[in-house]
């Protein structure tokens, strides 16, 4: 299988958590995958390969209504307009490929990304979540957001858990 299949196949795969967020295999044994862990597999078999061009990312991005539908009654009855998410996706030859699900994600958030910065597989685990954590404690600051860390984070977790039905 080459590159390009592996990408079509692995965008077919449903979302969900896997058991093991440092093994990006389990993405194929266990047939489902986060953002995360699919970008993940796919940068990994890349640099395996010596493919050079696909780089792995994570974006910081406005989660809101607009982009996000689904999540609109949980940040409605929270009084929030949105909660800064970290999505990761790949740029081949520079050019942005989201494969979370067969429809990209990545064109509903282009014009909301608030940062980006480029990462190996392994940071896809514990480093993206610290990164992540760190830039919601400095918005909660800088935007003088009324709930704290923990409250945002909850909500965040009932957002992410609203996608998955």
């Amino acid at each position: 299988m080459d590159f390009n299949e592996l990408i079509e196949k692995v965008k077919h795969i449903p979302y969900g958590r896997n058991a093991n967020r440092y093994d990006f295999s389990l993405v194929i044994s266990e047939n489902k995958g986060t953002c995360s862990s699919k970008h993940a597999f796919l940068k990994d078999f890349a640099n395996k390969n010596n493919i050079s061009n696909v780089k792995l990312y994570i974006g910081i991005f406005k989660m809101n209504e607009e982009n996000t539908s689904k999540i609109f009654p949980l940040l409605s009855k929270n009084q929030i307009n949105f909660i800064p998410e970290a999505h990761c996706y790949l740029k081949i030859d520079g050019i942005p490929l989201d494969i979370t699900s067969s429809e990209s994600f990545y064109d509903k958030i282009k014009d909301d990304i608030l940062e980006e910065i480029e990462i190996e597989p392994i940071q896809v685990a514990e480093y993206k979540v610290n990164y992540h954590k760190d830039f919601l404690k400095k918005w909660i600051i800088e935007t003088n957001q009324t709930k704290n860390f923990e409250q945002i984070w909850t909500i965040r977790e009932n957002c992410i858990l609203k996608l998955a039905e």
